[in-house]
């Protein structure tokens, strides 16, 4: 790894004020992470959290409690961009009133951008990328050094960490990490770190990074790299220091999830594959539910499925993005299935899985795409039968052949933003229609609950989740009721009636809506 140092114009910009080294360096500082876009980003904000520990920061509430404030941003479409950097204009103020406060970018736009984000916001201090996570604790060292250990070393590159860490980051100087691509995973080069979970119950736990299918709308190639999976023994540590911790369900993530192990060399790992994760884990004490996301349609294997249906702590979910119903459209965006492959195999998942639900992802005014081929995206949204689908206008990345498509041949490719609109409203429609068809199944049913809290819109009903994903408010248990099952927390005995946050509770469906059930607690 290179880490790049450049000066910054503190000479002619009240906004670019270098702190008193005196007043900046406390035993202990406070960090604020924001974090935009996917559950990957989510854990590697976790992650971040527990690196920063190591060299006492603790986290706070607000980016105004903070002496370091991290933004970790999201690429996936244009306006996720613009809401970074929109983000970060919002600090400049907060800065000049704290001059010796540091702003990170991270993620994929740092990754991406590079440079470039100081360029355009050269207040930040330091630019993260998502191959350089684990240099954190380093580079801080550097964003906020020790009074009596700056010198005068006019280098400008670096080599990490054995030759940065000796030394300080002196005022007026900028922070760029972000190496391309690094042999192993993130978790390779960290030892026993705890990511800072945000929930007591319910952890995300990464177990692949990066993506090898190129395809040619999609930027996660270029900001998160190749598929690299993480060592089998490393993801089963982490799960039981989960579960001894008091996580009832763990999240395992990748951006193809199950394309789990197949970039292994190692004799001794090569035949590990999603499968043999969950049979591992599903023989975990304490452990009480295994999700999993995202899959890609290309690597959801026969095996993974036999283990989904057969498997009792593999919850029956899948999110599997199908992105377009037409075919030629499929083909340009490089997927690597036709729309009947995709059919066949939800078929095969509802036949084969009892009580499976799936949801997908899907793009509407991908370039050239015809109000047909948007119309077969449309009916694939009944056809496939899933409960719930994340959609989104397509949006130019201008390093993918997509993006080259829309931009360079614009009058013969680009879809234009009011069509883009219309068709988002009309897939919203029937994504909602399908959303309140898969509900009315749950209608009268009892259903296992895994608490999550308060809900958020009525803070007197309880929230959680059944098993396969499906949002629950709910009533607390009456007088009458039995205790519920597993009613312990930390070894204390609950009361009858009580409903707590981690508890798996039964509760009966009485109203339904499209992306949320309503119940009751049922009597035991």
């Amino acid at each position: 790894m290179k880490i790049m140092i450049t000066p910054t114009e503190t000479s002619s910009s009240p906004d670019l004020q270098t702190p008193d080294l005196e007043t900046s360096a406390s035993p202990a500082r406070r960090v604020y992470i924001e974090t935009l876009g996917c559950q990957m980003n989510q854990n590697d904000s976790e992650l971040m959290l527990g690196l920063l520990k190591t060299v006492d920061f603790q986290p706070t509430d607000t980016p105004e409690q903070a002496d370091f404030v991290i933004l970790n941003t999201c690429q996936i479409r244009e306006n996720a961009e613009d809401k970074a950097y929109n983000y970060l204009h919002r600090l400049k103020v907060l800065k000049r009133e704290k001059p010796w406060l540091k702003i990170a970018m991270a993620g994929c736009v740092a990754q991406q951008a590079q440079s470039t984000v100081f360029d355009r916001v050269p207040f930040v201090d330091l630019v993260l990328g998502t191959q350089n996570i684990h240099d954190l604790p380093e580079l801080t060292r550097r964003l906020f050094p020790a009074p009596e250990s700056q010198d005068d070393d006019p280098s400008f590159f670096l080599e990490a960490p054995t030759a940065f860490s000796s030394r300080k980051m002196k005022p007026g100087m900028q922070l760029l990490a972000t190496d391309r691509q690094r042999i192993g995973s993130t978790y390779d080069y960290i030892n026993d770190v705890a990511p800072v979970r945000q929930s007591p119950f319910s952890a995300w736990v990464t177990i692949i990074e990066g993506c090898d299918y190129f395809c040619t709308y999609c930027v996660v190639p270029y900001t998160r790299g190749r598929q690299r999976s993480r060592k089998p023994q490393s993801i089963l540590d982490e799960v039981k220091r989960l579960v001894d911790d008091g996580v009832k369900e763990v999240t395992l993530l990748g951006q193809t999830v199950d394309a789990y192990g197949k970039d292994f060399t190692d004799p001794e790992l090569k035949h590990w594959r999603l499968q043999h994760l969950f049979e591992a884990l599903n023989d975990l004490p304490g452990l009480a539910r295994i999700r999993f996301m995202t899959s890609h349609p290309l690597d959801l294997s026969d095996a993974i499925i036999d283990a989904i249906a057969h498997l009792e702590r593999v919850m029956p979910y899948v999110h599997i993005p199908m992105q377009s119903g037409d075919d030629t459209v499929l083909a340009r965006m490089k997927r690597g299935y036709t729309s009947r492959e995709y059919f066949e195999l939800v078929d095969t998942l509802f036949d084969r899985v009892a009580g499976v639900a799936i949801s997908g992802d899907m793009i509407v005014g991908f370039p050239g795409e015809t109000d047909e081929q948007f119309q077969r995206s449309v009916a694939a949204i009944y056809r496939s039968n899933v409960m719930a689908v994340n959609t989104a206008a397509y949006s130019a990345r201008a390093q993918t052949p997509a993006g080259l498509w829309e931009t360079r041949n614009a009058h013969d490719e680009a879809v234009p933003d009011d069509i883009k609109q219309a068709r988002l409203a009309t897939i919203n429609h029937a994504v909602n229609d399908q959303a309140l068809r898969w509900s009315q199944k749950f209608r009268g049913q009892t259903v296992d609950v895994l608490v999550e809290g308060p809900s958020r819109r009525n803070p007197s009903r309880w929230m959680g989740r059944t098993p396969c994903n499906k949002v629950v408010n709910f009533e607390g248990a009456p007088e009458h009721d039995a205790t519920l099952s597993g009613a312990a927390i930390g070894g204390v005995a609950l009361t009858p009636s009580v409903v707590a946050p981690g508890l798996i509770v039964p509760v009966t469906i009485t109203d339904v809506f499209a992306w949320s059930l309503l119940g009751r607690v049922a009597a035991l």
